[in-house]
């Protein structure tokens, strides 16, 4: 684990989460807590319905995740993880924020892969 506070409730967040644990998850979050979505519009309030989204998620199996990165600011994190239930992937960018030692705010960012243009091939590699 690492030695700053706000880096360490985000690692024991994913850990929770990884472990499908939402109800463990939702112990690191603020009273006040607020997930937005703004992609499709939706904001999420309170430990209660993010662990009920995350519960009724219509998964094919227990989700995996891999941490990519955690970047840090103070009270701003940046996390980049990919999820994954053996049949969807997703790979989500979140911004937490974290205040009195929780979690009060994330705004997360899922997006979705596509083809490259083809025009742009003589310039860039495939990954």
């Amino acid at each position: 684990m690492s030695k700053d506070p706000a880096k360490e409730i985000i690692e024991q967040f994913w850990a929770r989460m990884a472990a499908n644990d939402f109800q463990a998850a939702a112990e690191y979050l603020h009273d006040d807590y607020v997930l937005e979505w703004p992609q499709s519009g939706e904001r999420i309030r309170g430990r209660t319905n993010f662990v009920a989204i995350n519960e009724n998620y219509p998964a094919h199996g227990p989700w995996r995740f891999t941490v990519h990165s955690i970047l840090v600011d103070r009270d701003q994190i940046v996390s980049d993880v990919s999820v994954t239930d053996g049949v969807i992937s997703g790979r989500a960018i979140t911004f937490s924020t974290i205040r009195d030692g929780k979690i009060i705010y994330q705004l997360e960012f899922w997006p979705d892969p596509f083809e490259p243009a083809a025009w742009r091939d003589e310039w860039v590699e495939r990954i």
